[in-house]
């Protein structure tokens, strides 16, 4: 997976960390999560503001 994966990584963190408040988490910790996942292969510099916000409201969305 790669930051522009923004649903696939949706996904897998909702399987990984199924008890987060994700509404409330912090992008620092998003962040660290997203570096964590398996199958992640991305510069870890390469994200930003706009794509962890993109990718906390696919999370929110997979949630439903």
């Amino acid at each position: 997976m790669r930051w522009t994966d923004i649903q696939d990584i949706a996904i897998a963190l909702d399987e990984a960390h199924p008890e987060v408040d994700v509404v409330n988490l912090r992008f620092t910790d998003l962040h660290a999560w997203v570096l964590a996942l398996d199958g992640f292969d991305d510069d870890p510099a390469r994200s930003n503001e706009k794509i962890l916000e993109a990718i906390q409201t696919a999370w929110l969305d997979e949630r439903g």
